[in-house]
């Protein structure tokens, strides 16, 4: 079984969500429905790789999560990508991914990246995440998790046919 995949990337607006939302907007409406069936998004896609979590951080499943739920049913298709959240007291790089069917879907980014104080602004995800999609097992990650493979190797609870690393 293939699963058709689009990686988008782009010059982005510094900490400019909605300029940043709508240059993917017309990158994302240039597919025509149905001929994609994931579409991946850089990581912190909305703002660039900025630690300004107190300012930017969205609400879980806010403006940002919305907008790849509205793409992902527009497209037909799974779309991903991370998003600085603010979950209860502490900020997260979160993954969000949506499906056609409505569900969404998030990961928050494991290993953070050091040495651009990630872990000063943002607090480490615990768990790992598997999406059934159209046949695939897809594990989503983010970026800095790539370094650790101990993370990302199969185990129980944690078997999947398909990596995807969104990375800024």
């Amino acid at each position: 079984m293939s699963l058709r995949v689009s990686l988008v990337q782009a010059d982005l607006d510094w900490q400019d969500p909605a300029s940043n939302r709508a240059r993917f907007d017309a990158r994302l409406g240039a597919m025509a429905p149905g001929s994609v069936d994931l579409v991946v998004l850089p990581e912190m896609f909305t703002t660039g790789f900025s630690m300004d979590s107190a300012a930017l951080a969205e609400p879980a499943a806010g403006p940002s999560a919305q907008w790849l739920q509205s793409w992902s049913q527009r497209l037909g298709a799974a779309v991903t990508g991370s998003v600085m959240t603010r979950d209860g007291d502490r900020f997260v790089n979160r993954l969000w991914f949506a499906t056609p069917e409505g569900g969404l879907h998030r990961y928050d980014k494991r290993h953070l990246f050091r040495m651009a104080g990630e872990h000063e602004h943002f607090a480490a995800g615990a768990e790992s995440l598997v999406v059934p999609f159209r046949g695939w097992r897809i594990a989503p990650l983010v970026c800095y998790d790539l370094r650790f493979p101990v993370w990302s190797r199969r185990r129980a609870g944690f078997d999947y046919d398909l990596l995807v690393y969104v990375a800024n």
